[in-house]
């Protein structure tokens, strides 16, 4: 069977991506029913969301300090933090009234995501080494259909109870897991050998080319996530403007973010052409710019903002794949799973104010929250100034 697999490897791993990252989001794709049901606000939406961000970055420092990313199996780590955050996420379902225990297993499900992505990272990197931009673009717009997953699972299971949805979710993940069980790791990664030590996985910041690819994409990391947990409210205030149906909700809150896969991987081919640095570059602009034109379209007509909404979707993640290509190029070959996990973990901690912030602030400012998110994109687009000869490529 692994043979067979073998002949595949990266739709196999992207495949498995996807179903593992369907626990990321799996809250928020029923957030508008626990708000009907339980009578949770936007912001505490918000707290679930953050406590799941606080798991992934201290998961993915563990994986760092402790160098799991780099000592055991690649698909070993996949497989067992797919397996937990199954378990975890099933046990939402009681826990979801109750405030603590709720928080924290949104955060144990945070911490067993940072088993499954930068090793997803890794399995990629070592089963496909050319072409990593336009590999790595389907990874991470595998990662983003997952993220979008959730809602549209609510969006099949409405008249159904929201519990439904969260149980689909973790049984996606135990077979995202079984299925890099079963595939093993790439050939083209030097093993590493002894404790990997966190400042082996902060040693690329010491290369000025590494430190500018991890400014852009600790920029393009302040806007993502928030934009992703504010989709389902932008959405709804469009909705709501059109007096269509509310049932519309989750599909077009899927579609809007499930764009992302189109962005990720159209970015990958022009990779290929114009180098990844260029692709992310484009692409952080362009979502830099939705996010200031929405909130001063507030008032024009629902369709054209839901086509902003669209295009916002499409690009705001685009860059992301590049970013973790430019990152590969530029880090040291040994430890290339303890300085993605590091990265991550330092972007990912960047993701905690954008997401506050836009969720505490929502129901007073509405559109013109989005406007907490311009610093990512600004700062991002400063920090890759004068970035020249990254050999990185789609």
């Amino acid at each position: 069977m692994r043979r067979s697999l073998a002949r595949h490897p990266l739709a196999i791993i992207v495949l498995a991506q996807l179903c593992g990252t369907s626990l990321w989001f799996s809250v928020n794709g029923v957030g508008l029913s626990l708000a009907e049901t339980l009578g949770l606000t936007a912001a505490d939406l918000g707290r679930l969301t953050l406590a799941v961000q606080l798991g992934f970055i201290l998961g993915a420092l563990g994986l760092a300090v402790s160098g799991l990313g780099d000592r055991f199996r690649a698909s070993h780590v996949f497989a067992a933090a797919s397996l937990a955050g199954a378990l975890i996420n099933a046990g939402f379902v009681l826990a979801a009234p109750h405030t603590g225990p709720a928080l924290g297993l949104r955060f144990l499900t945070g911490v067993c995501l940072a088993g499954i992505y930068p090793l997803g990272m890794k399995l990629v990197i070592g089963w496909t080494p050319r072409h990593t931009g336009a590999a790595l673009a389907w990874l991470v717009g595998m990662l983003t259909l997952g993220t979008a997953l959730p809602h549209l699972l609510r969006g099949a299971t409405l008249g159904l109870p929201w519990q439904w949805p969260l149980l689909g979710a973790s049984l996606l993940a135990l077979t995202g897991g079984a299925l890099v069980l079963a595939l093993g790791d790439g050939p083209h990664l030097p093993p590493s050998s002894g404790r990997a030590r966190l400042g082996e996985g902060l040693a690329a910041l010491r290369d000025g080319r590494f430190r500018a690819v991890a400014g852009g994409y600790f920029g393009h990391c302040w806007e993502l996530y928030a934009v992703w947990t504010l989709a389902p409210f932008l959405i709804a205030r469009e909705v709501a403007r059109l007096s269509a149906p509310a049932g519309l909700v989750p599909w077009l809150a899927f579609g809007m973010i499930a764009l992302g896969l189109v962005g990720c991987v159209a970015g990958g081919q022009l990779s290929r052409r114009l180098g990844s640095l260029t692709v992310a570059r484009r692409a952080l602009a362009t979502s830099g710019l939705v996010g200031l034109a929405y909130p001063l379209l507030a008032w024009a007509p629902p369709p054209l903002l839901l086509g902003l909404l669209a295009l916002w979707g499409l690009t705001v993640i685009a860059d992301s794949p590049q970013f973790s290509a430019l990152a590969a190029a530029t880090a040291p070959r040994a430890q290339v799973g303890s300085t993605l996990a590091v990265m991550n973990a330092v972007g990912f901690a960047l993701t905690l104010p954008g997401i506050w912030l836009t969720a505490s602030l929502w129901a007073s400012q509405g559109p013109w929250v989005v406007w907490w998110l311009l610093p990512g994109p600004l700062l991002g687009l400063w920090g890759l100034r004068g970035l020249q000869g990254v050999p990185a490529r789609g």
